[in-house]
Parts: structure tokens; C-alpha cells; sequence
């Protein structure tokens, strides 16, 4: 099977992210072939080069999201007049007033949107690109008219020169894929599945190569692109009129890409809620949790005496999100009840404010807990410590799980939580913040609590200090749900069925020409297609989405160490 495989800013760039996801799925999957497409989010993301590729990545093609010289092509008046219309459609359908993610935008107003995207990636094949008529007057000018029109919203009719000017570069950036040459027999087209790694722009080669010849579109998201984007567009980063434009513009391609992906693979639940309120069918939903290596965390998990009874472990990135400060103030507490307590605090600051926050925290627990010592001639000694990974002295990561009773996360924010999998595959008991995926990943295995309450944080680690046996029950129950579900076997299986799913139902019918350009008779196999209305009234839906003949079939997964410094 070929899969042209779909991201932007990711895999194969070293830099780039589920770099380690990608890799593994590419290497498990040997049987396959695989043509990366890859969209580059800067210059020093490319200057940096890519990770080695297994040999059964057969090409690579990248495309910059960060620059687009103007493809200097003069269109005839024809030419003008279809981008005029296609252009004034779709920018017209984000002027509709229609809010995507409350599920009351209409059918009517969602295929206006996506028939005038498909136009404008015709007309930039027959012309030869879209750059410089997405920047002109025109384009300026017809998102104008749209703003204008009777029953556009108020914030539309609002907008300003400058705001108007915003937009159209920001949709330019937008619509870049629409101009590459990646859709013709030589590139998507000759592939039997597109898996796009990411949604919105990563997802939009995939619905081309899907528009223009057919082929599936698989998309698998580990975070949600359309609230990423609707958190970049806060009250601070534009005027009202420009976020509800760019606010309607992602919603809608959000529509797009999940009405007409053949299966989507959330990671988690989170997900999946934010797919299925943008128009997703649920019988086209199969979430796919992130597989992780745990042959790291093997031998910890083995031993679970490993630990100190009296010690609570955080591992993460240290970072506001992560709210160490309420985790401080709850040990504060823990210290009244289990004298003996300490608290290891491991991890690197991330991001521009996580130097600053580090410095924070360290002065809280400098003022908290005062160095303590046993008699008047010793010295002091802080309960709470701070290690760097990284650093020559600070521990491994099985090492930093293996050294606590209790693994303790206090996030107020979280995606899919990478140290609490971890922590479950070394058999320890968890606390918890209700944030994220953190209880579908939990499952009844750990304590969860409710986000910046450091009382009930406190009361749950008090709990399990004093309670060796429940902590052993919860670590070993932690232990085997997370074998089960988040290994990069279990990861690999699953889309080892989705694929062989997707082309069982979805074939690519192709007519094969000879040397002279003629068709060639009896060139595809009979297997390509089965002449079956699979979703007809008496076909049978698999619970898990996996055929039956699909199952336990050839997964090898190569084990690569993950980099300590991100979690």
C-alpha cells in the first residue's frame, strides 16, 4: 500500500513536532511505502535537516508555510473572473454569520465554503497558482463586499482597511497548499490513502488529493488545531473584526476536513468532542491513543520497592500551566500530616516564561519550608527539590518515577499527559488534576482531583502515604492499563487496521495506461474493488473499526529512545 503521508511543522524535520510519533508509526508499518509531504513552519525548522528515514520512505516533498514568492502568473480576464467568484464564495460563507462550532451551521453554508475551495484549487492548476491573486486589490476588495453584504455580522461590517488587509494576508498563508503541484498522477494522486498527521493546513493537501483523484483521506489529531487557533486569536492579538473572520475561516475548514475524511482518529475524548461538535459522523470516529515506548520504564515497574515511602514526585515541564505554585502550597499542607514527607520536583523550564516561573517557585518553597536540621550542629536541609533534566547530577526519568511512593500531577492545563503514562508504566500511584485527558488516561487506577485546590491535593496525597497497600493496588492496576492501551504496539496495530479499513471500503480506482498511453486492459486487480454497498442497511459495523480479517496482523515497532528535556 503507498500512503502519502500528511504534517506541517513536523516529521521529517528535526524540529518538528510528533517527530517521534511519526517515526514509529513509519518504521512499524515496514509493509507499507510511504511518500512524506511535509509543510516547514520557518527557515531554521528547515536549516536544521531532517531525522535519518527508514528505507521504506520512498520520497520527500516539502513546502514552505512561512514564505511564498509571488508566482508572477497574469491571469486573463476568465481567469479573473472565476477567482473573483470562487474567492467572494468562500470568503462570503465566513461572512454568513454562521458560529461552526455550536453545530448549527447549515449544510447550505458548509458546502458554499467547501465548492469554492475546490474552485480555487482548480483554478490553480489550470493557471499555475493562487499567491498573487490571493494578494491583490481583488482579493482586498471582494472581502470587502463580503463584509458589507446584507446579513453579515456586525463585527464584519466593522472591519477596517488595516483589518481587512490582515485577513488577506493571513488567508493567503491559509491557502498556500492549494498552489503546490503535489496532486497529479506523480504525487497524492498515485497514492492508495493520504494520512494527514495534524488538521487544518496539514489536513488540506489530503482533501485535495481526495477532490481531484479520489483518494482517502485518513486525519489523526493528538491536539485540536481549531482551538489552537481560537486561543492565538484572544482579545489581545487582533481587532474583533479580524478574530471572527479568521475564527469562521478555521471553523469552516475544520467542517470541511471532517466531513469528508473517510475515518478520523482522535487521541483522546477531548478530541473527539471537538470533532463530532464541528460536524464529524461518530461512525467515522476511531480514537487511537498515542503509543509510547515502555521498555524504559520496564524494570521500575517490576520493582515497585524501588520507592521511598515518604517521597511525592512531580516530572514536567515547569511552566505556569503546570501551577507548581498550588502543588507547593498543597505539600504545605501534606508536611502537618506526614512530617517526614518531601516533595522532588523534576524537569526544565519550557517556553519564555518558564525561566522566570522556576525562579518563582524556588523562592515559594525557599519561604514555605525553611531548611530544616536534626540537631543545632548539622545543616539545614530543604524538604523540596528541584533537578533539572539534563543536568550531569540530576536523575534519569525511570529513575525520577522509580524514586517516589506517589507521582503527583497539578496541571490547569493538559493535552494528552505524557509523565502520567510514564508514571503508569512504572506502577505508581497517581494524584491528579481533573484537566485534559487526564481521566480517560487514569481510568480508576489513581486519584484525580479537582485543578487549583491545593486542600484537595494535599488530602489525596495524605491519603496515599498512609495507605502502602492501596498505593501498590493502584500502581499495579495503573501498570497493566497502560500497557494495554498506550504502548507503540497498541498504536501501530490500530492503524495497521485502519488502513487496510480505509482501502477496503474507499478503493482508488485508477486507469492504468501502456508505453504508448493507451489503457491497459485487466491492469488492476479485481481485489481493488469489491462491488458491495458497505453502508447500505445490512452492513455490519465492527465496534472497534478494525475488520475482522485485519486483526493481529504483522506489527514491528522499533524502539527509539525519546529526548528526557520534553515532556
Amino acid at each position: 500500500m503507498r500512503i502519502g503521508l500528511l504534517t506541517e511543522g513536523g516529521y521529517p524535520h528535526v524540529s518538528g513536532d510528533a517527530g517521534l510519533w511519526c517515526d514509529r508509526l513509519v518504521r512499524g508499518l515496514a509493509q507499507h511505502e510511504f511518500d512524506l509531504y511535509a509543510l516547514s513552519r520557518s527557515r531554521q525548522q528547515e536549516d536544521a535537516g531532517w531525522v535519518p528515514l527508514p528505507e521504506q520512505v520512498s520520497r520527500v516533498r516539502t513546502a514552505p508555510l512561512w514564505t511564498a514568492e509571488d508566482d508572477e502568473v497574469a491571469y486573463g480576464r476568465r481567469a479573473r473572473r472565476r477567482f473573483t467568484e470562487c474567492y467572494g464564495e468562500l470568503v462570503g460563507a465566513l461572512c454568513a454569520g454562521s458560529d461552526t462550532t455550536s453545530g448549527d451551521a447549515s449544510a447550505q453554508q458548509a458546502d458554499r465554503f467547501g465548492e469554492a475551495l475546490y474552485g480555487l484549487a482548480e483554478l490553480a492548476r489550470d493557471e499555475g497558482g493562487l499567491v498573487g491573486a490571493l494578494r491583490s486589490d481583488t482579493a482586498v476588495r471582494t472581502l470587502e463586499r463580503a463584509c458589507r453584504a446584507p446579513g453579515a455580522p456586525r463585527t464584519a461590517r466593522e472591519a477596517r482597511v488595516p483589518d481587512l488587509l490582515t485577513v488577506t494576508a493571513h488567508l493567503e498563508r491559509a491557502l498556500r497548499p492549494l498552489s503546490l503541484d503535489w496532486y497529479g498522477d506523480d504525487g497524492l494522486g498515485a497514492a492508495d490513502l493520504c494520512h494527514a498527521t495534524a488538521g487544518g493546513q496539514a489536513a488540506l493537501p489530503g482533501l485535495l488529493a481526495r477532490h481531484f483523484a479520489g483518494v482517502p483521506l485518513l486525519v489523526t489529531e493528538y491536539g485540536v488545531q481549531l482551538r489552537s487557533h481560537y486561543l492565538a486569536l484572544g482579545p489581545d492579538a487582533a481587532a474583533p473584526a479580524v478574530r471572527a473572520l479568521l475564527a469562521a475561516f478555521h471553523g469552516h475548514l475544520a467542517t470541511e476536513v471532517y466531513r469528508r475524511a473517510a475515518i478520523l482518529t482522535p487521541g483522546n475524548a477531548h478530541t473527539r468532542r471537538w470533532q463530532e461538535r464541528c460536524g464529524a459522523d461518530r461512525t467515522r470516529i476511531r480514537t487511537v491513543h498515542p503509543g509510547m515506548d515502555a521498555t524504559r520504564f520496564a524494570e521500575v515497574g517490576e520493582s515497585p520497592d524501588r520507592a521511598d515511602a515518604d517521597t511525592l514526585v512531580w516530572v514536567g515541564r515547569v511552566e505556569p500551566a503546570k501551577d507548581l505554585v498550588s502543588l507547593l502550597h498543597a505539600f504545605a499542607e501534606v508536611r502537618k500530616e506526614a512530617p517526614k514527607a518531601r516533595l522532588r520536583i523534576v524537569g526544565a523550564p519550557a517556553g519564555p516564561e518558564g525561566p522566570a516561573y522556576l525562579r518563582h517557585c524556588r523562592a515559594l518553597a525557599a519561604q514555605l519550608f525553611p531548611d530544616e536540621a536534626e540537631g543545632v550542629h548539622a545543616v539545614g536541609d530543604n524538604p523540596v527539590s528541584f533537578e533539572q533534566i539534563g543536568d550531569p547530577e540530576a536523575p534519569t526519568l525511570p529513575d525520577a518515577y522509580a524514586g517516589g511512593a506517589v507521582v503527583v500531577l497539578s496541571s490547569v492545563v493538559e493535552g494528552f499527559p505524557i509523565s502520567l503514562v510514564e508514571a503508569m508504566f512504572c506502577g505508581r500511584a497517581t494524584v491528579s488534576t481533573d484537566v485534559g485527558a487526564v481521566v480517560e488516561v487514569i481510568g480508576g487506577t489513581g486519584l484525580v482531583v479537582p485543578p487549583r485546590n491545593p486542600r484537595a491535593l494535599a488530602e489525596a496525597c495524605v491519603a496515599l502515604l498512609h495507605d502502602p497497600e492501596r498505593r501498590e493496588r493502584l500502581g499495579a492496576a495503573a501498570r497493566a492499563r497502560a500497557l494495554e492501551l498506550f504502548t507503540v504496539e497498541q498504536n501501530i496495530a490500530a492503524f495497521h487496521g485502519i488502513y487496510l479499513e480505509i482501502v477496503s471500503r474507499c478503493p482508488v480506482r485508477r486507469v492504468v495506461l501502456d508505453e504508448a498511453g493507451a489503457p491497459l486492459p485487466f491492469a488492476a486487480p479485481a481485489e481493488a474493488h469489491v462491488p458491495v454497498h458497505w453502508n447500505g442497511p445490512t452492513a455490519r459495523v465492527l465496534t472497534r473499526g478494525v475488520p475482522g480479517w485485519a486483526a493481529g496482523g504483522p506489527v514491528r515497532a522499533t524502539p527509539l529512545a525519546a529526548p528526557e528535556g520534553a515532556r
